[in-house]
């Protein structure tokens, strides 16, 4: 970062992701805010989905969540 500053911030703003490290050793990840990806869809999304046929699997649905989201919280 410190030589490519500006090349990053660019990179990042395109939506690339990177970690940074000390040493050798991760320490942190420099990614956009928003990278284009959405993290809440609105009920009337899902709703609209309906009509097309589109099944979701409770089940699975529920492990995806589990295991994107900290549970700890």
């Amino acid at each position: 970062m410190r030589n490519d500053n500006a090349k990053v911030i660019e990179a990042v703003t395109a939506g690339e992701t990177f970690v940074v490290t000390r040493n050798g050793e991760p320490v942190a990840e420099l990614r956009p805010l928003r990278a284009g990806r959405r993290t809440f869809v609105a009920r009337e999304e899902v709703t609209a989905l309906a009509p097309a046929g589109v099944r979701i699997d409770r089940h699975q649905f529920r492990a995806d969540l589990d295991h994107v989201i900290d549970q700890g919280l």
